[in-house]
């Protein structure tokens, strides 16, 4: 179905674009015959100088080389943390495809006008699970991951709570997950928390809040 594409600016700094099939995505989305933007990040003192839209205008033109009938986004309803920001999509042509709780939604841009519109899995709508306790999903897509769910399960067992880890290993499970944000999504009691990778210092706050 085709590889992951990564193209990044010859620099130091989060200046990059992965992308690829969205069959092979590890999103739980129905998307076929389009390309999925996996994660898109400009940020620092490359802001404002148009690599943006260089890197977007790239994976374009190589979606529609492949054949593609358009491209796939993870955002969210404003911007928020991880995600990419929806006010930039959406000058840059991209709609609305779907929605799921408590705040995601699935952008598209197609190449055609008939081009079938995208779609989240029901698995991912409601932002639940049917575990208890604190459950974080997570998987090595973002390469902080694995560090800071290690530092959230030691951070929990300190404030006397127990985290179970549920990492993603395959495509075929991420694309099961009950959030759309399968890097990082932290649950408590069936209900989702925060998407957003969080510190030790973070953690802690976090869990005094939920134990109350």
């Amino acid at each position: 179905m085709g590889a992951l594409v990564f193209k990044r600016l010859d620099a130091r700094g989060k200046v990059f674009i992965e992308y690829l099939p969205a069959e092979c995505a590890w999103c739980p989305i129905d998307a076929p015959g389009y390309m999925h933007i996996d994660c898109f990040w400009v940020s620092g003192q490359f802001k404002g100088q148009g690599w943006a839209n260089r890197l977007l205008e790239e994976c374009t033109a190589d979606a529609k080389a492949k054949g593609k009938q358009g491209l796939t986004v993870l955002s969210a309803d404003k911007k928020r943390p991880f995600l990419s920001e929806p006010g930039y999509l959406r000058h840059k042509g991209f709609l609305l495809a779907d929605t799921a709780a408590p705040f995601y939604e699935l952008l598209y841009l197609p190449f055609e006008k008939d081009a079938p519109i995208p779609r989240f899995k029901d698995c991912a709508r409601r932002g639940e699970t049917a575990e208890q306790g604190l459950v974080l999903f997570y998987s090595n897509q973002c390469p902080h991951a694995e560090k800071y769910a290690l530092v959230a399960r030691e951070t929990a067992r300190a404030k006397g709570l127990e985290l179970t880890l549920r990492r993603f290993e395959r495509t075929e499970e991420a694309q099961k997950a009950p959030c759309p944000f399968t890097s990082y999504s932290l649950f408590w009691n069936g209900a989702f928390v925060t998407n957003e990778i969080l510190s030790e210092k973070k953690c802690a706050a976090l869990f005094d809040e939920l134990k109350g």
